[in-house]
């Protein structure tokens, strides 16, 4: 679904990412995984067109999407959940929920509403709460609910887990495969490892803006480089 090759970007005369190439194939949970600064969110804002490329391609569905500006991507089947959330802290979670729709100019975005409510039951008892208001975990459930009202086919996740409690973060987890399970595929940044190895079905790790392993999520996990590193030395 997503062909990322011979990717260059950055800021400025940083360059954040070299080189990097990898693949997510349709229906699948991939994981990039590194330290912090490794350039897992600037490839994420590469692939979203918030960041433009300086060489190599981007494709998704068969259609080189470098050059696309950001909201022609989400209406392509490309969707972000932001690291840091960046919901709209003035606006009611309901807005926020429309918000996530405005590429969409079809009758059915109330249907989806509802089926975000489904999803997280206390966003709907929160309709109309200004979204700063909202606890942590509430605030990362509002920021997937609002990325799925544009319908992705592919969802990028830029550290959801960063912040939250460990009960919460198991939730989030959980929330991230049911996605999945009904269709969504999923392009996940993390820096708990552990826990998006566990989801995965594939993992690249990232360090110092190179891709410097990969592998099915069993092998990284079992990779001994990758246990020192990421996994507090023993894999579970």
């Amino acid at each position: 679904m997503l062909t990322v090759e011979g990717v260059v970007a950055g800021y400025g005369n940083i360059t954040a990412i070299k080189n990097i190439s990898f693949e997510v194939p349709e229906g699948a949970i991939v994981s990039l995984i590194g330290a912090n600064g490794a350039g897992k969110s600037t490839t994420m804002r590469t692939i979203m067109g918030l960041l433009h490329p300086s060489a190599g391609s981007i494709q998704f569905d068969g259609v080189d999407i470098r050059h696309k500006k950001t909201h022609d991507i989400v209406k392509q089947g490309i969707s972000l959940v932001p690291e840091g959330r960046q919901i709209l802290q003035d606006m009611s979670v309901y807005e926020n929920l429309e918000m996530g729709a405005y590429t969409r100019k079809d009758k059915e975005i109330e249907q989806d509403i509802k089926a975000v409510f489904q999803r997280f039951p206390i966003l709907d008892e929160r309709s109309y709460q200004l979204g700063g208001t909202l606890s942590g975990g509430q605030q990362q459930m509002l920021a997937i609910g609002r990325a799925l009202m544009a319908r992705p086919k592919l969802l990028l996740l830029d550290e959801p887990s960063m912040g939250l409690a460990p009960l919460v973060v198991t939730d989030i987890f959980k929330t991230i495969k049911e996605i999945n399970a009904a269709g969504t595929t999923i392009l996940l940044v993390e820096q708990n490892a552990r826990q998006a190895l566990k989801i995965s079905d594939y993992a690249y790790v990232l360090e110092t803006g190179k891709i410097v392993l990969h592998g099915t999520a069993q092998e990284i996990a079992n990779n001994p480089r990758v246990m020192d590193a990421y996994l507090g030395g023993k894999s579970e």
